[in-house]
């Protein structure tokens, strides 16, 4: 009898894990937020569906159990639960209930990842190529050259690096002029613009912002943080209008450069004022770094709690969990909401300083998202300074809005039929 009862036992288990499911909870018993997207990540690599449930217990994933999924879950330290047919049934009925604000998002695909980064060495780290290594998600590296060869198509999601797409070169030369590392950049900067056929750096980074939007437009997905939200849209406002001075690129600015702006060509921000002056650190009003008056300790900014039923998209982006984020500097800290177009969103502020800290929009058939600051984890980040070490911050609520966009694109991807 004590066999027979083993052996039902034992059937009865392998029953339950052959109809079973992994549940990786994203609220706070979550061991490592950060990996727990690389796991999703992973799970859509190997062609298996990932259930993405909106509000539910932070944003958790759901996906059918396979002995390999649960192994790397344990190598990732990731928490997680195997659950039954029945259990994930009665989650997915509680997200279904129309009284509760939450929903379902299927993953399908994993997006294909490319980072705008220069070839030579910077003195500064990246934040979200800092978490995607860390999360263990690939991605490819390309820069101007490949940009206009042409190869944004090939990918799905886009990062810009801390880049100054005016040519400007991050306004960086009343401070670090004398730097070898500032001399360097500046010339293979130039360098790259005459092997490309450009007599400037500035035209260059108007060509490449254009090949960008035109990713974007033909359904692409855009983030950027700190310094390229705004000098991105500049260089697009400035199209055809000489914005730099005479130590960027050879000559003086227009006089009329400001009433040459053209507005209606910049994907988030409108009616700002440039910053000409190169003992300037900012290069236009958009941005809030000298103007804040915000003290260190009262520096956060709150998401906003969207539906998920009618607003899949920013509730996305949104998943966290925590809905108040500690606030971080940058380049570009954060963007005046006087200067945000009204059609945009704004997905985090600040209310009281009238900051805006992640905002998001449409442009054709893609879309676009900007981050402000540099380091979710660095609150004031200088140039030479180590990068983050994020095995010391693997739950961190900044960086988790990263990588909900990093997966956004499996949203609406699917797959081919065979």
């Amino acid at each position: 009898m004590k066999r027979y009862f083993l052996i039902i036992l034992l059937l009865l288990f392998i029953s339950i894990v052959q109809g079973a499911y992994i549940l990786i909870p994203m609220d706070k018993t979550q061991k490592n937020h950060l990996k727990a997207y690389g796991i999703a990540y992973w799970t859509l690599s190997n062609d298996v569906d990932v259930s993405w449930l909106i509000n539910y217990r932070g944003g958790s994933f759901m996906f059918k159990y396979h002995e390999t999924l649960e192994r790397e879950c344990l190598i990732r330290d990731v928490s997680f639960k195997i659950i039954a047919d029945v259990q994930s049934t009665a989650i997915l009925q509680e997200i279904a209930d129309p009284e509760v604000n939450m929903d379902i998002i299927n993953l399908h695909i994993a997006p294909k990842i490319v980072v705008y980064s220069p070839k030579t060495n910077q003195p500064w780290d990246d934040a979200v190529t800092l978490v995607l290594t860390y999360a263990e998600i690939p991605y490819d590296v390309v820069y101007d050259e490949e940009i206009l060869e042409g190869v944004l198509p090939l990918y799905d999601w886009l990062h810009l690096h801390h880049e100054d797409f005016t040519g400007q070169y991050g306004k960086f030369w009343f401070m670090y002029r004398n730097f070898a590392w500032y001399k360097e950049n500046q010339k293979a900067s130039e360098d790259i613009a005459q092997k490309l056929g450009f007599n400037k750096v500035s035209q260059l980074k108007l060509a490449v912002s254009g090949k960008i939007r035109d990713f974007v437009a033909g359904g692409g997905y855009l983030f950027a943080m700190c310094s390229a939200p705004d000098s991105y849209d500049i260089s697009l406002a400035a199209e055809g209008v000489d914005i730099c001075d005479v130590m960027f690129d050879g000559d003086p600015p227009d006089p009329d450069a400001q009433q040459k702006l053209d507005f209606s060509k910049c994907f988030a921000f409108t009616d700002f004022t440039l910053k000409s002056s190169p003992y300037d650190y900012e290069i236009s009003s958009i941005d809030v770094t000298q103007s804040r008056k915000v003290n260190r300790k009262n520096d956060f900014f709150t998401l906003f709690d969207f539906s998920a039923k009618w607003d899949p998209v920013p509730t996305m982006l949104c998943q966290n969990h925590e809905s108040v984020i500690k606030g971080f500097m940058g380049q570009t800290t954060a963007f005046k909401k006087s200067c945000c177009k009204p059609n945009m969103l704004i997905m985090g502020e600040n209310k009281a300083a009238g900051e805006a800290r992640y905002i998001h929009g449409e442009y054709g058939s893609g879309t676009w998202t900007f981050y402000g600051g540099h380091d979710p984890e660095d609150y004031q980040h200088f140039v030479g300074d180590p990068p983050t070490d994020l095995s010391l911050f693997p739950n961190s609520a900044g960086y988790r809005l990263i990588l909900n966009n990093v997966l956004f694109p499996a949203a609406k991807k699917k797959k081919q039929k065979t």
